[in-house]
């Protein structure tokens, strides 16, 4: 059996006022240097509440961004998988050329198998899931900006630390990670099937280790305003070293 090491980040909000994962750069990177694969789990971008002036300069720095980054550590491979607002078709239509020009970069919509551990978003823990349920989820996503008064209500919810209480009454641990069992059973990467670790974002609750159903649940929160924020960071196991490499 080989040990892997993997970090995983999600929920940066890039682009949003809120965010503070603009600081986290250099964590980022030093954490690709430690690991043999880094997994973007989803909202690393924020197209809804993007303080860009227009989505094609908002995509223009989301590729720039991942272009920085994997320059930066060309040794590791980046493996995109993508949230419910960065799962945006504009941004979607460049990544296969992205992967064409570097070759450690790979993206898939909805999840991510390395040996015994899966990657995904987690907005398939919003209630009970289907891929085909998601789909259609994402697919109505809307991505729109939101207007100056929606922005002011989530700086006050922000200012008023709401948005690190909200998680924890909405997102309640058990029932996050038993809808995201059911998910995975739906998608043949259940416990059964040799799952012993689950990465994934969307909930902004941070978990390390949370223990359900025989799997381990590990979620880094999310840097908005004072929550908050790791990078996760496990050993992923696998028989075989190589198929780590997505084809």
């Amino acid at each position: 059996m080989h040990q892997i090491p993997v970090c995983f980040i999600a929920d940066l909000h890039l682009f949003s006022r809120r965010s503070r994962g603009h600081l986290l750069d250099d964590k980022i990177v030093a954490a690709a240097r430690r690991s043999r694969i880094c997994v973007l789990g989803g909202d690393i971008f924020d197209f809804k509440w993007s303080a860009l002036p227009t989505v094609e300069s908002t995509v223009e720095r989301a590729i720039a961004w991942l272009s920085e980054l994997m320059e930066a550590v060309p040794e590791c491979q980046f493996h995109f998988v993508l949230g419910n607002h960065d799962d945006h078709p504009e941004l979607v239509s460049l990544l296969p050329g992205l992967s064409q020009k570097y070759a450690n970069f790979f993206w898939d919509r909805f999840y991510l198998r390395l040996g015994d551990t899966i990657f995904l978003h987690g907005d398939a823990a919003d209630r009970q899931m289907t891929p085909d349920r998601l789909k259609a989820r994402r697919e109505s996503f809307s991505h729109e900006r939101r207007k100056h008064l929606a922005n002011q209500v989530y700086n006050w919810i922000v200012r008023a630390q709401m948005h690190r209480i909200i998680p924890h009454a909405v997102y309640w641990r058990p029932v996050v990670a038993s809808r995201l069992i059911k998910y995975l059973r739906h998608i043949g990467h259940g416990p059964e099937d040799g799952v012993r670790q689950v990465c994934f974002g969307h909930t902004h609750r941070p978990l390390e280790g949370y223990c359900q159903g025989g799997m381990l649940f590990h979620n880094g929160g999310a840097p908005i305003g004072r929550a908050r924020y790791r990078i996760v960071e496990v050993e992923v196991e696998t028989q075989d070293a190589d198929s780590l490499h997505p084809d």
